[in-house]
């Protein structure tokens, strides 16, 4: 990957002086976001799911911040005209009681009638769940009504926006985690891809919008003085940055996100389109860089037929000329679509269980493309802990499209892997994942430079090590699955872990050990339906 000119510049002229600013925020947004989720607790006792709730709660919550917005200093528009005067934040403060649940439901209903728009998406099908007038009089007068949520010099809407489907993704009884991918990651695979103005972006998986986001928050801080007004009001056509989401309570979470960060037009073409993106291969709608973290989970109950041609009985199946295999995996499907989806001369990093890095048949064959076809130049192993699926073991793949090589050879010459798995302990409450964590892989990957700077850990037992191409292919079912780290914790009983932390430790093992024999009988054939373990 060339490096943009700029990319190691400050982040933004005169940042030191909004510090004290960004403190402040950070103090408020803790504070907003343990309110409202205080009074997510109610809702939740009126019958709601977490997804739900949140959701119910991001109408309004959407609704007051849009009335705060002034002159969105990204490209100058006037962001009070995003909802009409007439079901507006205004339009509901001076009502009470039933007047204020009947214009409420209207104002829903009204939002929603332009699907293809940015605030179509966000209020597609919307439904008023809180029944009870009292409750939405108390939301909108003493909760949101009373708050500001807007800070000089910082992103206190978004930011609170964000907390908020943070807290919501805790609650793994509901699947609402397995929207959110952590903040640290997120930032540390947008600090080594390096987005810049020239780039197209996507994510066909994009839950609330968090690669988006910072996607587009790199830009702006890295690039934003070199740009023209042309380039940055590409960014709210489509043509530069979109994402796709399969459930529409999610895609509408996702569409509230990215407009609150100053991303899209509330009447312009929606940046989030609701579909499965398996579904269809990208015809003239490719990326220079692609971000994802394809959903985990159980096979897929539809069969995407690839060139091999091999079928497999089930309800629904697409045709999908580019891809090398057809399987019910999922993620393996994803990661083919992916590969598809990049541009020739682009680039992805993609979060994918370890399965995909092991599993023979259609996953070897992945595997082989992968390295042939493409430049597989890094691999993350990431440790357990850090998502809230429980005992999951996962790794961040980066690799670049190439154009075909007129003598044959293979694009990648060697793979480099950091493991940041053996020896590290993480959990999402005690030591959750921070981005200063994931420092020395940044420092490791050396973003902007030639990879042939890379330089492999001195000790045996370190984490940065490579791999030559020969040595990959000739690994049993081309296994990417590599570890030659010992765990120190191996030789040291009493490694001063709380007891809670290594029992919880011992419970995700077992379970990644169970999912990993899952998708082994899986793909031998065997109907294996294995509900994942919750872990608090």
């Amino acid at each position: 990957m060339t490096a943009p000119a700029d990319a190691h510049q400050p982040a933004a002229e005169g940042a030191e002086s909004t510090a004290p600013a960004k403190a402040k925020a950070v103090v408020q947004t803790n504070t907003l976001v343990s309110k409202l989720w205080n009074y997510c607790n109610v809702l939740r006792d009126n019958g709601m799911s977490t997804i739900e709730y949140v959701e119910q709660l991001s109408y309004l919550l959407f609704l007051k911040m849009v009335d705060e917005m002034e002159n969105d200093p990204w490209d100058g528009r006037d962001m009070s005209a995003i909802v009409p005067a007439d079901y507006n934040w205004q339009s509901l403060v001076g009502k009470r009681g039933a007047e204020l649940e009947k214009h409420y439901r209207d104002t829903l209903e009204h939002l929603g009638r332009h699907p293809d728009t940015t605030i179509g998406t966000i209020f597609a099908d919307a439904q008023n769940r809180i029944t009870k007038p009292a409750l939405l009089e108390k939301l909108v007068v003493d909760l949101i009504g009373r708050e500001e949520w807007t800070v000089k010099g910082t992103d206190l809407k978004g930011d609170a926006y964000e907390g908020l489907l943070s807290k919501g993704a805790s609650d793994t009884k509901t699947g609402a985690g397995q929207y959110f991918t952590p903040r640290a990651l997120i930032d540390a695979m947008v600090d080594v891809t390096q987005p810049g103005p020239k780039d197209t972006i996507t994510d066909p998986a994009c839950g609330t919008g968090g690669f988006l986001i910072a996607a587009h928050a790199y830009i702006r801080d890295h690039h934003m003085k070199s740009m023209s007004l042309d380039e940055r009001m590409a960014y709210d056509s489509g043509r530069k940055i979109w994402g796709n989401e399969l459930v529409t309570a999610t895609a509408r979470l996702a569409a509230m996100n990215m407009l609150l960060h100053g991303i899209g037009k509330s009447d312009g073409p929606s940046l989030i389109s609701v579909g499965d993106a398996l579904a269809e291969k990208p015809s003239g709608h490719h990326a220079t860089l692609v971000l994802a973290n394809p959903p985990f989970g159980r096979k897929s109950a539809i069969t995407v037929i690839g060139q091999d041609g091999e079928v497999e009985k089930e309800d629904i199946q697409y045709d999908r000329d580019d891809f090398t295999a057809t399987t019910t995996n999922k993620q393996l499907n994803f990661l083919q679509h992916i590969m598809s989806l990049t541009a020739v001369g682009g680039r992805a990093a993609v979060v994918l269980p370890d399965n995909v890095l092991f599993e023979g048949g259609a996953g070897e064959k992945v595997r082989r493309k992968l390295l042939d076809e493409f430049d597989l130049h890094t691999i993350l192993r990431l440790p357990t802990g850090i998502f809230y699926a429980g005992g999951v073991k996962a790794n961040v793949l980066f690799f670049d499209k190439k154009p075909p090589r007129a003598d044959g050879k293979p694009h990648t010459t060697e793979t480099w892997v950091y493991d940041f798995r053996v020896g590290q302990h993480f959990t999402l409450k005690q030591r959750p994942l921070t981005r200063a964590h994931l420092d020395d892989f940044v420092a490791a990957y050396r973003p902007g430079e030639p990879r042939s700077s890379r330089v492999e850990s001195e000790d045996d037992n370190g984490p940065f090590k490579k791999f030559g191409y020969e040595d990959l292919i000739a690994r049993d079912k081309v296994n990417l699955d590599i570890t030659w780290m010992k765990d120190p914790a191996l030789d040291d009983a009493d490694r001063g872990l709380p007891p809670e932390v290594i029992a919880e430790e011992i419970v995700r093992d077992l379970q990644s050990a169970l999912n990993e024999f899952t998708a082994i009988a899986r793909s031998l054939g065997a109907e294996v339906d294995v509900p994942e373990a919750e872990i608090e």
